[in-house]
């Protein structure tokens, strides 16, 4: 896939599956802003890439800091044509019952995976209306349908985002801008996280059709094919990258 003349703005992008993203838009010939909250990281991914690439420290929560990172995007590229809204709180949650949730938690968690999620989409709805296309393209999550225990606030979060991808693909279709989303389950980076013990793998791997873990790698393709001329006839839809996950 060539996106030569394309730009991609790729969220959380400072590290493990966005930072892959970058990269492999960047190799394809794209444009691509790395937006992350750390800018530290970010700005260490773009310099990786080199001048097709520009880091921008941004809180996806946060409406005026969202609103000046895509009009930073305008005025280095000149245009918005790919979305991808990978910024979440994954990695750093503590797994609890949802009594044991506080309001705060529950507020912070959404503000990322959700509002995060629809501002961006906010800021990028006017320059891709005005150039008459666009691909949106959010991360959602297995765990919407598993109902994982103790995950009460990351899969409202999540859902929320399949909610949002299928309401912005009906008020954004006829603007010639596709809205998808992808459901990833079992992907493995090189972030730590708490939420799955290398113990708890292997009735993991017993539930999918595909018996191993998936990587950055196997995400690639499906975010690239979502964000390239061959989806065009594709919006609305929740893309399962779950190795054959049984819901059941």
């Amino acid at each position: 896939m060539s996106f030569d003349g394309k730009t991609i703005i790729i969220t959380g992008a400072g590290q493990g599956i966005g930072r892959q993203y970058a990269h492999a838009f960047a190799a394809a010939g794209g444009s691509v802003a790395i937006v992350d909250l750390n800018g530290t990281a970010a700005q260490n991914v773009a310099v990786g890439i080199g001048d097709k690439a520009v880091a921008i420290e941004t809180d996806v929560s946060d409406k005026a800091s969202v609103d000046a990172m895509a009009q930073q995007v305008l005025d280095r590229f000149g245009r918005i044509d790919v979305l991808v809204n990978n910024a979440a709180i994954f990695s750093t949650l503590k797994m609890k019952a949802f009594t044991e949730i506080t309001p705060e938690e529950f507020d912070t968690v959404m503000g990322v995976n959700a509002r995060g999620v629809f501002l961006c989409c906010q800021a990028v709805a006017g320059p891709m209306r005005a150039q008459g296309s666009g691909k949106i393209i959010n991360i959602s999550s297995s765990v919407v349908v598993t109902g994982r225990a103790n995950y009460a606030h990351y899969i409202a979060s999540k859902g929320a985002v399949i909610g949002m991808t299928r309401a912005l693909a009906t008020e954004l279709g006829p603007d010639n801008i596709n809205v998808n989303a992808i459901s990833p389950h079992g992907i493995v980076t090189e972030v730590p996280r708490e939420t799955i013990r290398e113990d708890q793998w292997a009735d993991i791997i017993a539930a999918q059709a595909l018996k191993r873990k998936g990587s950055s790698d196997d995400m690639i393709g499906s975010v690239m094919f979502l964000a390239s001329p061959q989806s065009d006839y594709m919006t609305g839809q929740t893309l399962n990258l779950d190795a054959g996950l049984r819901y059941n």
